[in-house]
């Protein structure tokens, strides 16, 4: 039997609720050290997540005011989350699948408990399988992109359709 999520995953995470200003979140973030926050409810269960890039692409980038956007506004909803029973290898085929560097790991009805993220899988994982997995959720687009009125349209035909499901994001959590 394999490595479980709940012997490497980071335990009670730092967590934000939906009303918790998109400010005090990026706060909280570099505090922690984090680049992401669980999203929960006032039962502690979890219903998004809030990432780096959230703050940067859908505050920043769109010229919201960080002191009065809630986290509940960006956050991305739909969100992959593991339990701590699931098998680490599990995890990490999840991970590269999605292309994602953190997981919410939860427990009896969606109870946020823990963080599973890619430096927790590196501190435990074989050479090979953590350089795979870091390469599978790494999959950078191909060729330059430059800013630039007559780039921006370019960009927007060659767009890849992760970037397009990017900016849905909000629908998600």
């Amino acid at each position: 039997m394999g490595t479980k999520i709940a012997d490497v995953m980071t335990q009670r995470p730092l967590a934000v609720t939906a009303q918790t200003t998109v400010r005090e979140a990026a706060r909280l973030m570099g505090e922690e050290d984090v680049g992401s926050l669980p999203v929960v409810d006032e039962g502690k269960r979890l219903i998004g997540i809030v990432t780096d890039r959230d703050v940067a692409v859908r505050v920043v980038g769109r010229g919201l005011d960080s002191e009065t956007t809630v986290v509940g506004d960006v956050a991305s909803r739909d969100v992959v989350a593991l339990t701590p029973d699931h098998d680490l290898d599990d995890a990490l085929r999840l991970m590269a699948k999605e292309q994602v560097r953190r997981v919410p790991v939860v427990a009896q009805e969606n109870q946020l408990v823990g963080m599973l993220a890619q430096a927790d899988v590196a501190q435990v994982g074989k050479e090979k399988e953590t350089g795979e997995l870091v390469e599978a959720i790494s999959q950078a687009p191909r060729g330059p992109r430059v800013a630039g009125s007559d780039a921006d349209s370019a960009f927007e035909a060659r767009r890849p359709e992760s970037a397009a499901r990017e900016e849905q994001r909000p629908e998600r959590p």
